[in-house]
């Protein structure tokens, strides 16, 4: 029978070093040609700025087959839920019966911070100790815990438009609230865009030589979060090539020909300390089927979840 695994339960079984690891498996996996995938499909719902996706994959080590359905409302924050929706059907890849269907809000939210402790590891000079965050929500949360176990920064500054949140995520991780994105940038080692923005949230002139910049938001080709002239200064690395020019106007607009390397390829690495390093994440749908894969074999040894029938 299928088992049903809730937010909660994930949580448990779900350790952030063994997703980091499970993550740059994926990557290297969807790189090398042993996932198959499209582009999620996504379009627009309703009059309130949101919109649906489907993210369908299947990877053959660990042989998994899956799919989100995501939904991303940030109209949500007014009535207080989750901007970020979804659910994880996990099917067997021999007979493509169900055999579990899992919360999918908490395995976007860490899996795309491991993701992004992965490119830290491959892009980021080994001597950074300043971290800053533009955003305060939970991605700003999951990769402060996720960078934790990959590098050890004696300074992270945060800034949010919303100075509540700012507020509060400072007084959770210790972060130092800024007063500006400009002052919470400038000299920093690695900076990590977590924010809702449609427009530009950092300007090229702000970011220091050597600095590795982690672009999360801003998922739709109308969108940037990035200044134009520091995606042209930097050397551009992806997630997905062919994602990241349909989806990211970041990308789009500095073209294709501009990104070095996919993040599971061998070639994304650092070259020099003095480069400025991009690692623009749009998702990927095999990330979300390795992790609930993972989820769903430990929960199988562990005894956790409840079986239903259809």
């Amino acid at each position: 029978m299928p088992l049903l695994l809730s937010e909660a339960e994930i949580k448990e079984l779900l350790s952030m070093p063994d997703l980091i690891a499970a993550m740059e498996g994926a990557l290297v996996a969807f790189s090398s040609g042993q996932v198959k995938q499209p582009v999620r499909t996504i379009f627009d719902v309703g009059t309130h700025g949101g919109f649906f996706g489907l993210m369908p994959s299947y990877v053959s080590t660990p042989s998994a087959l899956g799919a989100k359905l995501v939904t991303v409302y940030h109209s949500n924050l007014e009535r207080g839920l989750p901007s970020h929706l979804g659910i994880i059907v996990l099917l067997d890849p021999e007979t493509g019966a169900l055999m579990s269907v899992l919360d999918g809000r908490y395995i976007t939210e860490a899996r795309t911070a491991a993701v992004s402790a992965v490119s830290v590891k491959k892009l980021a000079r080994p001597d950074s100790r300043v971290l800053a965050i533009l955003g305060s929500g939970v991605q700003a949360h999951s990769h402060v815990e996720a960078f934790a176990h990959v590098q050890k920064f004696d300074e992270i500054r945060a800034w949010s438009p919303t100075r509540s949140n700012l507020t509060m995520f400072a007084a959770s991780t210790g972060a130092s609230p800024m007063d500006s994105a400009e002052a919470a940038v400038r000299g920093a080692d690695v900076i990590v865009l977590v924010t809702a923005s449609t427009d530009p949230v950092i300007d090229n002139a702000w970011v220091k030589d050597g600095a590795h910049v982690i672009s999360v938001g801003a998922c739709r080709p109308a969108q940037r979060e990035m200044d134009p002239a520091l995606v042209l200064r930097s050397r551009l690395f992806v997630d997905s090539r062919v994602a990241a020019v349909k989806e990211s106007g970041d990308v789009i607009g500095a073209g294709e020909g501009h990104i070095v390397a996919e993040l599971g390829e061998a070639a994304a690495t650092r070259t020099s300390a003095e480069e400025v390093t991009i690692f623009k994440s749009l998702g990927l749908a095999v990330e979300d089927v390795i992790a609930a894969h993972l989820a769903f074999t430990r929960a199988k040894e562990s005894g956790k979840g409840v079986s239903f029938d259809l």
